[in-house]
């Protein structure tokens, strides 16, 4: 009976899992020295070894002749645990036993004894798919299990598997297997399978399994398939990348904005039944390689094509700008994101073309990258100043363009406001803050001593003057000599959209014959409006 590739040359020993040195080497030290942890975690992509890595070191641990740190392969132990006729190595799929009762199936059986092993392996793969209340029945048993028993959790995304699991397990990271090993391992395979295999069609194997020998074996298998002289061309073949002219068709409307040719062969394609999400994902990688050529020099490594197809990507990317390239590569992310909750991938794909061809991906990508923070400021400030002056009855202004900041020049740092004359300034020129008691608030969220300092005060405006009248003076001459000032301009900036020359006064101490001082006359004012207040200059 004929047995796929990646199950026939699946590893059985340390020494043949590729890539993995870093895990390999650690487990087969701890083997040897008997120091090993009762809860291990391998986490990492698809086909990177996880599994295959779990149960040689549940053979290796129970193997009656290990060899330094490896399984013998020659036990009974070796040749049960290989044919999975050994019942002390059991292997969970956490997707499909995810419940609390499974689990506590589990724990049942952790109290027995092995039957003819050392040690009692469970592997749960896949193990992020257990529910919340699964985790919860493992937890105990996983932190104090019997001494006869080890667990090995694997999954594919760490981020789902709880931090009080992962807490309790050696925690092993494998890694993309590189493409020069997978490279010489499917070689290797060819060499003993008895076909023959090109080593650029290997090379393209390789690139197309995404680190993941399991995928590269797989692809193998369907080239062997196709035909035992395994070339490029079976590689594109077989694995479907052949007969792609309709990418770079798209790829070149995009290019020159040409929207409705665009749609046209997306329409030929959708007749043909072609799936708009798997071609929105080409697009992507497609563009992906675009963006490659047009920033790194001798990419061809690092780019999965035909080398056909390099030169047409090539002239794409002499055609396009890196901004637009960037812009793009964004629009067409957000579209196969969105496939999933669309009612309609023809309309979604369609809608994403436009966008493409039409030019506003670049024109958006110009305006968030030219427009400032200092311009976003200008603007709250301006829609801030707006909203107050409504609230407080003003007169509304027109604003002034040179109080915006050009995109085309640098802008100069706002000069702090003149300190004024106020024998100039008349008592009718200010104005009650109406809204104080809320700047107040704000002030208290910020800073509480303040909030204090300034509690039952008024306040009144003049052009870029604020002038405070308060209760207390406790805190007056520390306000005026530290940094508070600033803390309250910077609300008051952003209630107002300016900065304002702070004054704070009260009724104490102030000449009475100085009728002319605007000051002295609004004390008198709040004093007829029964404000208390105190004052001291």
């Amino acid at each position: 009976m004929y047995q796929a590739l990646y199950r026939k040359w699946r590893p059985m020993s340390f020494d043949d899992v590729v890539s993995q040195p870093h895990i390999t080497t650690t487990l087969k030290n701890q083997i040897k020295s008997g120091k090993t942890a009762h809860a291990y975690l391998f986490t990492g992509s698809r086909g990177t070894g996880k599994t295959t890595c779990a149960r040689i070191f549940a053979k290796a641990i129970n193997c009656l002749d290990p060899k330094d740190g490896e399984p013998c392969l020659q036990c009974e132990i070796c040749k049960n645990a290989d044919s999975g006729a050994l019942s002390d190595i059991i292997e969970i799929d956490a997707a499909s036993n995810s419940k609390v009762d499974d689990i506590r199936e589990l724990r049942e059986g952790v109290v027995y004894t092995p039957e003819i092993c050392k040690y009692k392996v469970y592997i749960i793969d896949e193990v992020h798919m257990l529910s919340p209340g699964a985790f919860n029945a493992l937890l105990k048993t996983m932190e104090e299990p019997p001494p006869h028993v080890k667990f090995i959790l694997a999954t594919t995304e760490i981020h789902k598997v709880p931090a009080t699991i992962v807490s309790r397990c050696q925690h092993f990271d494998f890694h993309r297997i590189r493409n020069e090993d997978i490279v010489s391992r499917l070689m290797y395979i060819a060499s003993q399978e008895g076909f023959t295999l090109h080593e650029d069609a290997a090379g393209m194997i390789a690139r197309l399994s995404d680190g993941g020998m399991r995928d590269a074996l797989s692809l193998l298998d369907q080239c062997v398939a196709y035909e035992n002289d395994i070339t490029l061309d079976v590689v594109s073949s077989a694995s479907g990348i052949a007969g792609r002219d309709y990418l770079f068709d798209i790829l070149e409307k995009i290019c020159d904005k040409d929207a409705a040719g665009a749609l046209r062969i997306v329409d030929r394609l959708y007749d043909m039944s072609k799936d708009l999400k798997v071609l929105a994902g080409e697009l992507l990688v497609q563009m992906r390689n675009v963006m490659l050529i047009k920033t790194i020099d001798n990419n061809k490594e690092l780019i999965t094509c035909l080398p056909e197809e390099y030169d047409k990507l090539c002239r794409v990317a002499e055609k396009m700008k890196l901004d637009e390239i960037l812009g793009d590569i964004s629009v067409l992310q957000e579209c196969s994101e969105r496939f999933a909750r669309s009612s309609s991938k023809r309309i979604e794909l369609e809608m994403c073309i436009i966008r493409l061809c039409s030019g506003a991906v670049m024109s958006e990508s110009k305006t968030i990258s030219t427009v400032g923070s200092a311009e976003v400021t200008a603007l709250l400030n301006r829609v801030s100043q707006l909203e107050n002056a409504l609230k407080n009855g003003s007169k509304i202004t027109a604003p002034q363009t040179d109080n915006f900041p050009k995109t085309d020049a640098p802008t100069e740092k706002s000069a702090a406001p003149q300190d004024p004359d106020f024998k100039k300034m008349k008592p009718s020129d200010f104005k009650l803050v109406e809204n104080w008691d809320s700047i107040i608030a704000q002030v208290n969220e910020t800073n509480p001593a303040i909030g204090c300092f300034l509690a039952n005060s008024k306040a009144y405006m003049c052009a870029n003057v604020l002038l405070m009248i308060v209760h207390n003076d406790f805190y007056l001459k520390k306000f005026k000599s530290s940094a508070d000032a600033s803390v309250l301009n910077e609300i008051l900036n952003k209630n107002f959209g300016q900065n304002f020359v702070i004054k704070v006064k009260s009724a104490k101490n102030v000449a009475p014959e100085d009728k002319e001082n605007p000051i002295n006359q609004l004390l008198e004012k709040a004093k007829k409006l029964d404000i208390e207040v105190e004052i001291k200059k």
